[in-house]
């Protein structure tokens, strides 16, 4: 044994052997070789440890409130219209994670994970549009933060509105709220990648509009319809959030490719899809006139939800349906205040915000402008708006049977503004499909008889 001893002690050292220790094996004994019985140590230790500690959390927690700060939502080029938005909103005073983050630590701590996608999307490549997925709307117990839930009116004291039956029924409030702090700029597709460059507070002020930021008559009126047929719209998440874009580029995907195989029926399905809208729409703006006529959950009348409406005198007189022609004719857009019905639609249609900027450039050029009596301004509006065209698409009483109307009517049509009184309800030749969007509310037009022509008339 001590031979092979003696062998083993003057066998040289191989290259392996001669090698230093690496950094974190010289750290671990350095380590074991620290003696821990030494008070002196234990105390160097701790210390070192209270440091450490302060560092890690101290430096964790300043991350956390600058990433919690609109500041930081800020320096992302993308974000330029949200954050300017917010800037003009009411919420301009609380930080974004105070509606976007579900209160309590886990649920920070697990957006802040979640988020890290926000980084890899900023690096790799901007979104061409931000929206609010199904996965992060604004939940109730963001909003109820602040505030009640018991309120019952409006600030004005005209709208009675009750908070708590919506919430005890599970309607979330952003079904209703959605565009308080952003105006809806991700539904009306004003925040894409290539206007961001235009966002600035001057343009933030101009966009927040208030028919984008309380919820329009559309968005109470949808809802409760969809009551009245027995739905609760509001169990889908898609009705609360504007539509993911990927989403939208693969229904126009499958809308292109159905249009394809479709296309024969093109036509015909566009002009019953508008028949049916126009139904609906006239429909539903009976029932808010207060003519349901069936039975319903939730009243759709006027004054089921407003205490004060008040019907202008002139509208009570017993004949006001046929003689309102001439009010709408000098006061068209004192008419428009209440009877537009693009109030009444919940769905926004898509905006472009450069010609958003041009229009707002016109209209402060003719803010004293005032409205001068067009017949042709009239008719049109009267062909679009459906609280018109809910009448005026039935055959007036004055028209009698159709023999005797046919062959008696042109006593009635022997001036030019008589024949544009005519043509609020008719074209005067056929539509095609170049003719312009608005539409007459009767597909009978003059030149289907007068084939050859009107004696003594000048075409405008």
């Amino acid at each position: 044994m001590a031979f092979w001893g003696k062998k083993d002690k003057e066998k040289p050292e191989s290259r392996e052997s001669k090698k230093k220790p690496g950094l974190f094996r010289r750290l671990w004994q350095k380590f074991r070789n620290i003696d821990w019985k030494d008070p002196v140590t234990r105390w160097k230790a701790l210390f070192v440890a209270l440091i450490g500690s302060i560092v890690i959390f101290g430096g964790g927690y300043g991350v956390l409130s600058f990433t919690n700060s609109p500041t930081f939502c800020a320096n992302c080029h993308e974000m330029a219209p949200e954050v300017s938005t917010f800037t003009a909103s009411a919420h301009s005073e609380i930080t974004c994670v105070q509606c976007h983050i579900k209160p309590g630590f886990m649920n920070m701590i697990t957006h802040k994970v979640i988020s890290l996608k926000e980084v890899y999307h900023h690096v790799m490549g901007i979104p061409e549009q931000i929206v609010q997925t199904e996965h992060e709307a604004v939940s109730d117990e963001n909003c109820l933060q602040c505030h009640s839930k018991n309120r019952l009116v409006s600030a004005s004291g005209d709208l009675i509105v009750n908070h708590k039956g919506h919430i005890e029924e599970g309607v979330p409030c952003i079904s209703c709220h959605a565009g308080v702090a952003h105006a809806k700029i991700a539904a009306r597709g004003i925040n894409t990648e290539e206007v961001r460059g235009h966002w600035t507070k001057e343009v933030a002020q101009q966009m927040m509009e208030k028919k984008y930021l309380a919820p329009n008559m559309g968005t109470c009126i949808d809802c409760h319809d969809k009551v009245n047929n027995g739905e609760k719209p509001w169990k889908d998440v898609a009705y609360l959030v504007p539509p993911n874009p990927e989403h939208l580029k693969e229904e126009a995907t499958k809308e292109k490719s159905n249009a394809v195989i479709h296309e024969a029926n093109t036509e015909e399905e566009a002009k019953e899809a508008a028949a049916q809208h126009d139904e609906k729409t006239q429909k539903i703006i009976l029932e808010a006139l207060g003519k349901q006529q069936k039975d319903v959950k939730i009243s759709m009348a006027c004054a089921t939800c407003h205490e004060q409406v008040n019907i202008p005198e002139d509208h009570k007189a017993a004949d006001w349906n046929q003689n309102h022609g001439g009010t709408a004719l000098n006061q068209l857009d004192k008419c428009v205040d209440c009877h537009q019905d693009s109030k009444w639609f919940r769905d926004i249609p898509k905006e472009d915000l450069v010609s958003l900027l041009k229009m707002a450039e016109v209209e402060e050029e003719q803010k004293d402008h005032k409205y001068q009596p067009n017949i042709t301004v009239v008719r049109e509006q009267s062909r679009i708006n459906k609280f018109c065209s809910a009448c005026h698409s039935e055959r007036p009483t004055s028209h009698g049977e159709s023999d005797q109307w046919l062959t008696s009517h042109s006593g009635k049509a022997g001036t030019q503004e008589e024949k544009a009184q005519c043509l609020v309800c008719h074209d005067r030749e056929k539509p095609t499909a170049e003719s312009p969007d608005v539409k007459a509310p009767t597909d009978v037009y003059c030149q289907y008889c007068h084939r050859t022509g009107f004696k003594d008339d000048v075409k405008n």
